[in-house]
């Protein structure tokens, strides 16, 4: 049987494409939420889950990371695509009769520079592939979108005009997601371990807790905080490393870890992504 994984988004999202790139042989299923593609997998109905973490221009993902620790996943994989940037219209229609382009605020704030030379409107649509979908159904050749060129061949729009984004190295970072963890070393390059954790209310607790990771000389490539359940005090931390847990320097910088926090989790371990050098 074909094995599955989700995405969130309509065919065609940046989302799809991951899952194209990354995992070819899987079957791609859209989801309407987040929420939905991690229910999917823990479920069981699909195999795999794809959920954005990041992008190079705007951040990270809202909510993403309040999901993640909480989804009863186990990251496998992680995967960067570049996401360049399309104007779609229907087939036939040419560049200067285009008179607005529909999609995502996001990518709308991408091509600035471009829409503006060319004097075409923007309108915010719910997403890319959506909008490349809602100017597929309405057939008027004056309105476009802003897409991948998988959505181009999906709802059969022609592209207008290729990687029109303002920054050439606009680029998202998706994670794949299991129901089983994957501990095993794999891959040709560098392992990453993913985790959370919360530090002990003591004074210069996060300094004291990160102590470990320097005199061990383990690389920590990511430490972002965000509040927990609604409180200014409650402060989680995602972090993200080189290495195994069974390298001996990550597990003494962990076991330094664990005598400053009140919690740890660990999300993952994963072969590092080529994209990330």
């Amino acid at each position: 049987m074909t094995q599955r994984i989700a995405f969130q988004g309509e065919p065609g999202a940046y989302s799809h494409e991951a899952c194209r790139l990354a995992r070819p042989d899987l079957q791609a299923v859209p989801c309407r939420t987040f929420e939905d593609a991690i229910d999917l997998t823990r479920a069981g109905e699909v195999d795999l889950a794809m959920l954005p973490v990041e992008n190079s221009t705007f951040g990270r993902v809202a909510d993403i990371h309040h999901l993640l620790p909480e989804s009863g996943l186990h990251i496998v994989g992680e995967a960067f695509v570049r996401v360049h940037i399309n104007l779609l219209a229907l087939p036939g229609t040419r560049l200067e009769q285009v008179r607005s382009a529909m999609s995502h605020t996001m990518l709308l704030g991408q091509c600035r520079d471009f829409l503006r030379r060319h004097g075409i409107r923007r309108i915010t649509g719910a997403d890319t592939a959506g909008s490349a979908r809602a100017v597929a159904e309405a057939g008027e050749p004056a309105q476009a979108a802003l897409a991948s060129e998988l959505a181009a061949e999906i709802y059969g729009l022609e592209v207008l005009a290729r990687h029109i984004e303002d920054q050439s190295t606009n680029t998202t970072r998706f994670v794949i997601m299991s129901r089983e963890a994957d501990m095993t070393r794999r891959g040709e390059g560098q392992m990453v371990t993913a985790f959370v954790f919360r530090v002990r209310n003591i004074p210069a607790a996060l300094y004291k807790a990160m102590g470990g990771f320097a005199t061990n000389g383990v690389n920590m490539t990511k430490l972002e905080s965000y509040m927990v359940g609604g409180s200014f005090t409650a402060t989680q931390f995602f972090a993200e490393i080189e290495g195994h847990p069974d390298d001996p320097n990550v597990r003494l910088a962990m076991e330094e870890l664990d005598y400053f926090t009140s919690m740890i989790r660990v999300l993952g371990t994963y072969p590092a992504d080529p994209m990330r050098s």
